[in-house]
């Protein structure tokens, strides 16, 4: 199921070796289970947690390796993210957050700012909120950012924010472009200099840290913004052709598919410890058929995934940008393994009866993936949209954001 994947070596990194990258992941496994209940107390990654983590440096993972970064393709990163979270889903969530912001920043940003945030030596890390509740103001040099964010998953560990906020027209409304679009910046700014509030009383993945954060009159550079809805790659344009919202997929969906393999490791070990026990799960033909079926669901939802992203690997390899179909599909596996996530989740839940009701691996995950399932990435007007590209009612249009809209 993990058979090491071939790749175009003129597009991809040469300099990082991926197999010790994993190595490190399964060699830091133990110290990210035994701190995971600490984590989740803490409210974010505690410090053991942390520092397994930084070696990794995930938020350069998909830089290219001109600015000092690995240049792993897609599926390398799944894999990565993919085995983080097998061990802590905090640290797994994080980590996909700091990777694909960093991506994004590494993929818009133009090259003064760049040399600045990934130039020799540096070592920052990335964190904020794509979604546009506050406003940037045009001023000399740059712009002044205020409002208030929130679910900025990561940004204890973050060095720099990527915030999207509204232009303000001057009037204190919002700026639109020459096509009565609103036009939304994403901001980089260092994390001292925001408010960080607090206010992450949730369900699941508490040690992610996904607080509320604020600005007040914070300055942002005239270089250290891009436009989130229409940004152009400034840098390997065919990969990072995938965009904002193609890159969060990355993480997102490897964070699904490491959690349900997790899960349904717990069951079968917990299923097996009963055998032989007259009326327990390892003696019931009914367990075994519906963990056979939760265990296809997932593997076949991971298979479509690695099909989907291999196909735009070749695209990119041959120096093509990724296509619209290409971008329906990513939404639709990133879609199915949340779904076949969900379902096995709740297959175990109520299989351990009062095994997963306690403290452990299995109610983590368990309540993990249920607040990962309802980020808006995974949302159903997105699979909904991508069912009518696929069944050719809006052929004719193309992805903006998280939207198919007319072609202009």
């Amino acid at each position: 199921m993990n058979a090491p994947l071939k790749h175009n070596a003129g597009y991809w990194g040469t300099k990082t070796n991926f197999a010790r990258l994993l190595e490190h992941i399964s060699k830091i496994g133990p110290v990210l289970e035994e701190n995971a209940v600490a984590t989740e107390k803490l409210g974010k990654l505690n410090e053991p947690t942390f520092e397994a983590l930084k070696p990794l440096r995930m938020s350069h993972i998909f830089a290219t390796e001109e600015l000092g970064g690995a240049q792993l393709s897609p599926t390398q990163g799944l894999q990565l993210i993919e085995a983080i979270t097998y061990h802590s889903g905090a640290a797994g969530w994080v980590s996909m957050v700091h990777a694909c912001i960093g991506a994004m920043s590494a993929a818009f940003l133009p090259d003064t700012a760049i040399s600045r945030l990934f130039g020799g030596g540096t070592d920052n890390r990335f964190s904020g909120q794509g979604t546009p509740t506050g406003m940037l103001k045009k001023v000399d040099g740059g712009y002044l950012l205020n409002g208030k964010w929130s679910y900025a998953s990561g940004i204890h560990h973050a060095t720099f924010t990527h915030t999207a906020a509204l232009l303000d027209d001057g009037n204190g409304h919002p700026a639109k472009d020459e096509n009565g679009n609103v036009v939304v910046l994403c901001a980089h700014a260092p994390v001292g200099e925001h408010g960080l509030l607090g206010n992450w009383s949730v369900l699941g993945l508490q040690g992610t840290g996904s607080i509320d954060y604020d600005a007040k009159d914070v300055f942002i550079a005239d270089d250290m913004v891009f436009p989130i809805m229409t940004a152009e790659p400034q840098r390997q344009k065919e990969f990072f052709s995938l965009g904002v919202v193609g890159l969060a997929a990355i993480g997102h969906s490897g964070w699904a598919i490491g959690a349900s393999r997790r899960m349904l490791d717990e069951m079968a070990k917990f299923a097996v410890t009963k055998t032989g026990r007259a009326g327990m799960l390892g003696e019931s033909d009914k367990f075994w058929f519906d963990y056979g079926r939760a265990e296809a669901r997932v593997r076949a939802a991971r298979a479509f995934l690695f099909e989907v992203w291999r196909d735009v690997e070749a695209s990119i390899e041959a120096g093509k940008r990724v296509s619209t179909r290409q971008i329906t599909l990513v939404h639709l596996a990133k879609s199915e393994v949340h779904e076949a996530g969900v379902d096995a989740c709740h297959f175990v839940y109520r299989a351990a009866g009062g095994a997963s009701l306690r403290d452990g691996i299995m109610q983590r995950t368990y309540r993990e993936m249920l607040v990962a399932a309802n980020h808006f990435t995974i949302n159903t007007n997105i699979v909904g949209a991508a069912g009518r590209e696929i069944g050719g009612l809006w052929n004719d249009r193309v992805w903006q954001f998280y939207d198919l809209v007319e072609k202009k």
